[in-house]
């Protein structure tokens, strides 16, 4: 189990990462926003929004959730599949086996999406940067081929 952190020194950690991802958007012209909420109105986890514009998908939006334990972060990738379901998931745990950090998960209303951990302990600039470019990258590799078998029909 991951080392488990002081209210402060997560706060410490939020503060870095509200300075890196300033650094990222800065001059960057595939950020379109960042932004930054409590998950809870009652002191909730610090919770970022990365928009980033993608070429083979329009957006891209990573969002990083900060715990007493771990950075959880997550990209939306698809919404469900309308037809050749078994073949849309069959693709997404044959793409898991190489994937690092990141794993295809079926979320809320049957939606794909990528999702990893991170320790605190390993988290810095670096890290959050390859956690990042790994959402994006992986999302812009997928989207078109996962689109032409899971809404088929839609395409000629």
């Amino acid at each position: 189990m991951s080392d488990l952190y002081a209210a402060q020194e997560v706060a410490d950690f939020a503060r870095q990462i509200d300075t890196w991802l300033a650094a990222f958007a800065a001059g960057n012209p595939v950020i379109a926003a960042i932004d930054r909420a409590e998950v809870s109105a009652a002191g909730g986890e610090p919770r970022w929004y990365v928009r980033m514009r993608g070429d083979e998908k329009e957006f891209i939006t990573v969002w990083l959730t900060l715990g007493q334990r771990t950075l959880r972060y997550e990209a939306y990738v698809m919404p469900a599949p309308e037809e050749n379901a078994g073949l849309v998931y069959e693709n997404l745990l044959r793409r898991n086996e190489s994937l690092i950090g990141l794993h295809f998960a079926i979320g809320i209303e049957d939606a794909v999406f990528l999702r990893g951990d991170l320790p605190l302990a390993a988290l810095d600039e670096d890290e959050l940067d390859r956690v990042i470019g790994s959402l994006y990258a992986t999302t812009e590799l997928v989207f078109q081929g996962l689109l032409r078998i899971g809404f088929a029909s839609r395409f000629p």
